[in-house]
């Protein structure tokens, strides 16, 4: 039975002017936003915090809402809704949960492929950071 869309949420984490990406454990593979699913009873920046903390070991202070992202084609394997946030945090970042490896990456360096539509939240982000316009 099909009761709509699925929540969920995604983290850009800031680390010493670098972000916190995963590389993702189950399929679809690449490399991701930290985040995931909003447990029933969860608000939606608890869940971020806890997404982040479970998938890089990191505890995260959440500084923005970057935006809601819902493009039914977003996750191949079923229509969800990203809420997006950006946080800070301080440490060196690990894979855990679903990730297997969590690393920091500059603008200009980052890896491909990346999964779902984190490629276009990335550019947002960036755009963001350097004009403060978010996206609609």
């Amino acid at each position: 039975m099909n009761c709509g869309p699925v929540p969920t949420v995604d983290v850009i984490i800031e680390v010493e002017g670098k972000i916190v990406l995963v590389r993702r454990k189950y399929p679809p593979p690449g490399w991701a936003i930290p985040g995931g699913f909003i447990d029933q009873g969860e608000r939606a920046e608890d869940a971020a915090i806890r997404e982040a903390r479970e998938e890089t070991g990191l505890s995260v202070t959440l500084t923005a809402l970057l935006g809601v992202y819902s493009d039914p084609a977003r996750d191949l394997r079923r229509h969800t809704i990203s809420t997006v946030y950006v946080a800070v945090a301080e440490g060196t970042p690990s894979g855990g949960d679903d990730a297997s490896e969590a690393r920091p990456f500059g603008e200009k360096d980052l890896p491909v492929p990346l999964a779902f539509d984190h490629a276009n939240i990335l550019a947002d982000y960036f755009r963001f950071k350097k004009t403060g316009g978010k996206p609609l």
